[in-house]
């Protein structure tokens, strides 16, 4: 039987999809002066900044019980993916960049089931098939051949699944806890690479002040913010329903897209509607059985 949600369930997915759909064109932005692993560099550092206060005043609940899953949680969730998602816009557009995105419940279904012993019914792992399906025809290129930087969006997603299945499993902290004590023990490793990153180059382009100004709303809605409501959707709903934010992330990192004038097909919106139906079945598996018995009843 299906969990009712709440409306601020509903409210909290339409304020993710709007930031992290936006997060795709800020970060094509950022490059425009930045390489791309200064952009995930900046992105988790500034991130790290703003959440400090929230981490040193929490330090004490920080122990050997949860720190295993608050190193997960970052990495996974927030620093690998900081450094993938520029460095795949160096070769893709931001748009199929955020569509690629939305593989993200197939992969929190999966290593759900795999890693987290999480149960499933067959005709969520049907959806699994579509989502990547959607995905291998989002990244063809003709010719029987493919655009193979596609794969570090794909690689940030099946990461973030790791990190969406691991939130539900820390006790005793709520969203704004668990993101920012999991900036704390893992940012270091992203503040280190930037300590040591030649900046002259970078500021002597052109508006490199307002392509600073995109990274910092990126880390500071994007990752801040964004990631703290998300993980107590996360922990009032469950980690596959919180995911489906990225049913909606194409839909704005598209327009945002299209107002940059980048290429959009139809063949990517043939791809993008078969992950949204594999996206569909993995969270709503009983809708077909639904329909049957409706049929049946009318027989």
């Amino acid at each position: 039987m299906a969990e009712k949600r709440k409306v601020w369930h509903w409210i909290v997915l339409a304020i993710l999809s709007l930031i992290w759909g936006t997060s795709y064109i800020l970060m094509k932005k950022g490059l425009e002066s930045f390489s791309s692993l200064q952009v995930g560099a900046l992105r988790v550092t500034i991130t790290f900044v703003c959440l400090l206060p929230v981490a040193l005043k929490n330090l004490p609940k920080l122990n050997k019980g949860n720190i295993l899953s608050l190193i997960i949680i970052g990495l996974t969730g927030s620093v690998i993916p900081a450094f993938l998602f520029p460095l795949a816009e160096t070769k893709i557009s931001s748009s199929l960049t955020g569509m690629l995105n939305s593989l993200s419940p197939v992969f929190t279904l999966v290593l759900g089931i795999a890693i987290y012993k999480r149960k499933s019914i067959h005709t969520q792992i049907a959806g699994v098939f579509l989502g990547l399906i959607g995905a291998a025809g989002l990244m063809y290129t003709g010719s029987f051949t493919f655009n193979l930087w596609g794969l570090l969006v794909v690689l940030a997603t099946f990461l973030s699944g790791f990190s969406s299945n691991e939130v539900s499993k820390v006790k005793g902290l709520n969203g704004i806890q668990i993101t920012a004590l999991a900036f704390f023990v893992t940012s270091p490793l992203a503040i280190v690479y930037l300590l040591f990153s030649d900046m002259s180059a970078p500021l002597h382009t052109v508006n490199w002040i307002r392509n600073l100004c995109f990274i910092a709303i990126l880390a500071i809605l994007g990752s801040a913010i964004a990631l703290a409501i998300y993980y107590v959707l996360i922990r009032d709903t469950s980690p596959v329903f919180g995911s489906t934010v990225t049913y909606f992330i194409p839909i704005v990192a598209t327009l945002w897209g299209f107002a940059d004038n980048e290429h959009f097909s139809s063949s990517m919106l043939i791809s993008v509607t078969f992950i949204f139906a594999g996206v569909f079945i993995i969270n709503r598996p009983d809708f077909f059985k639904k329909k049957k018995a409706i049929t049946d009843e009318q027989i």
